[in-house]
């Protein structure tokens, strides 16, 4: 065993947000701007893909690195090696194929390369939660502290590489980002390098992960995932409904990263402040998980998830109003990312593990998860490319005030669901809602 797992607590707690800090980096210097920098064209210095080839790129792989990562992470991780150790190999293979991912130009390189990255990457967004917990003497007080880490980390990338990449002269300003420059010829190619540079910042972590992170050896122990016993428990009433609502929700929430960098671009956001702009949503995320364990004691899980669904209805309203609103409105309401995500998300993966019977937890887990970020950016690839069609009369300029109008349609229906279906019913247990770490 390494002396990292016998290091004293505060030790390790620092190399577990650096852990967190690098999940996350590596992951938030590229997707924000994925769509702009797929979409634009090649004399741009783009690929030029279409929204249908985007949704697929991005949304198709993500989806499918969902649905593997219970059979990867669980088999592997849990039972034949160290956790530690089996991160380093999944991160290192994936920044390799993200790296040579950047220098292609088609479709079919970039959908197969993204679908074998989605496979070995998505597996550590949940291994880093896992091995963080086990280290920690009190998880439910700890892990938020040690999560916070990964939000701090894609408001960092988000503002230092447009900062670094995308202008030249900067000289300090008052508002955000703080600093301005002028931008860079052929700025849609330099955003493609953050491709590169998540490939590179992958190798790091790898690397990092072999050598530093505490040892976590596998559970052998540990019984096959109760996937029967599962699902069953998705045929309680508020659990089949949350699942229902979630599938529209989870949809329309995927379609913000397909479309908003490209949206703010069209609407007259310089490129270089697209980051930042969407950033702001990790700030307003950091305060919404901060406040979610008061809500959801003094307002209840219903309560808290209508919230949460309704932000998303108010989002896409919003940028539908574009036309009629100053572009500093729609930048602000970036902000609704916050309890978006906190209020339904965060709170809907902490009612289902208070609903799981104790044997069923993780499967009970995999199965929302599934949801969530398999099915959920699966359909919105679907979505994004024909309805995008749709809202592009005879070819021409796609109407963003009738796509997001759609989107805000769909989460008014998911909402509907909810309001009108779904109650609270979770077991009495007010120290539970401390959980806001299982988020």
């Amino acid at each position: 065993m390494s002396d990292a797992a016998h290091a004293p607590l505060p030790f390790k707690m620092a190399r577990l947000r650096i852990m967190m800090f690098m999940e996350y980096a590596v992951r938030g210097v590229w997707l924000p701007l994925a769509a702009r920098f797929l979409s634009a064209s090649p004399e741009e210095g783009g690929l030029g893909f279409t929204d249908q080839q985007i949704g697929y790129t991005v949304g198709v792989a993500l989806a499918l690195g969902a649905i593997f990562s219970p059979f990867i992470a669980g088999p592997l991780a849990d039972r034949r090696f160290a956790t530690q150790k089996f991160m380093a190999v999944l991160l290192l293979c994936g920044g390799v194929i993200k790296i040579f991912t950047a220098y292609q130009t088609s479709f079919s390189a970039w959908m197969g390369l993204s679908i074998v990255y989605a496979i070995l990457f998505v597996p550590t967004m949940s291994l880093s939660n896992s091995l963080a917990m086990s280290h920690m003497d009190d998880p439910r007080r700890q892990f938020p502290g040690v999560r916070v880490w990964g939000t701090i980390a894609w408001i960092v990338v988000s503002w230092v590489f447009p900062m670094l990449w995308l202008q030249n002269n900067l000289t300090f300003q008052s508002l955000p980002p703080f600093f301005a420059g002028d931008d860079v010829p052929m700025k849609a190619a330099r955003m493609l390098d953050s491709v590169k540079v998540a490939g590179v910042l992958a190798i790091i972590y790898g690397v990092f992960c072999w050598f530093c992170l505490p040892d976590t050896p596998p559970k052998r122990e540990v019984k096959s995932l109760a996937l029967s016993s599962a699902f069953r428990i998705y045929t309680n009433r508020s659990m089949a409904i949350l699942l229902v609502s979630t599938l529209l929700v989870g949809t329309v929430h995927f379609l913000y990263f397909y479309q908003t960098s490209k949206f703010l671009k069209v609407i007259g956001l310089n490129d270089a402040y697209i980051m930042p702009a969407m950033s702001i949503g990790q700030f307003a995320e950091i305060g919404a998980m901060a406040a979610l364990g008061l809500l959801l004691r003094r307002i209840g899980f219903r309560n808290v998830i209508l919230i949460g669904a309704g932000c998303y209805v108010l989002r896409y309203l919003v940028f539908a109003g574009h036309e009629l609103l100053p572009l500093s409105v729609i930048v602000a309401s970036q902000a609704l990312h916050g309890p978006c995500f906190a209020c339904f998300y965060a709170a809907g993966f902490i009612y289902v593990d208070r609903m799981a019977p104790a044997d069923a937890k993780h499967s009970a887990q995999t199965i929302f998860g599934l949801m969530c970020f398999g099915i959920g950016p699966l359909t919105a690839g679907q979505l994004n490319g024909s309805l995008a069609a749709w809202c592009t009369p005879n070819g021409g300029v796609l109407n963003y005030s009738q796509f997001w109008l759609v989107a805000a349609g769909i989460g008014l229906i998911g909402l509907a669901v909810l309001a009108l279906l779904f109650t609270d019913e979770s077991p009495a247990d007010p120290a539970a809602d401390h959980q806001v770490s299982d988020a």
